[in-house]
């Protein structure tokens, strides 16, 4: 695992460092991103029960707080926003659940892993759920994959507070959820 050095910009001008682990390169930092790729808005949506309502792409601030949570944690985005595939910058996409598996492995397997992930930054504020804001005391981060489960979910990966365990989990695709961009290879899988 080494940090490349490289810098990535996103089409807002936010800036990430990047890591690479094995033959992956993962953004450092959680995604920030209040466009896709291609310019256009991602609506943010403030109020719980629109949130919960939407099947429409969305995202929000932990907190609806995006001048404490916004730098540090980075955005908070539905299913429906990556699913777009227009959330990451180009040449970088949201991995998928076979993606997320490769870097588990790569770190030791899930038993071991999340503590690895958490001692690189790994973390969020919380995340945005069918009541409200959970906070990270309860789950330190939980990162979509791009992998659907079924009509209704799809496939995270997690880290606990006290926990060396990198878990997973199929989630509502209404969560709000961090993002972490994998860089685009030769060849992907679903």
């Amino acid at each position: 695992m080494k940090t490349n050095g490289q810098i990535l910009e996103d089409v807002d001008g936010n800036v990430y460092q990047t890591v690479t682990i094995e033959t992956q390169v993962w953004m450092a930092e959680n995604l920030k991103t209040t466009k896709y790729n291609d310019g256009s808005e991602i609506p943010l949506v403030l109020e719980q029960q629109a949130w919960y309502d939407l099947h429409a792409p969305g995202y929000c601030w932990y907190n609806n707080d995006e001048s404490g949570n916004r730098d540090i944690y980075g955005a908070l985005y539905n299913w429906y926003a990556l699913d777009t595939g227009k959330l990451c910058p180009p040449g970088w996409h949201v991995p998928s659940d076979k993606e997320w598996a490769t870097l588990i492995e790569s770190l030791g397997g899930e038993a071991v892993a999340g503590g690895k992930l958490k001692d690189m930054g790994m973390s969020s504020a919380g995340f945005r759920g069918k009541t409200g804001f959970i906070p990270a005391s309860d789950v330190a981060a939980i990162f979509w994959s791009s992998t659907a489960f079924d009509n209704v979910d799809a496939w995270t990966r997690y880290l606990q507070p006290g926990s060396i365990i990198a878990g997973r989990n199929n989630g509502g695709k209404y969560h709000g959820f961090a993002i972490r961009c994998l860089k685009d290879q030769q060849t992907r899988t679903t």
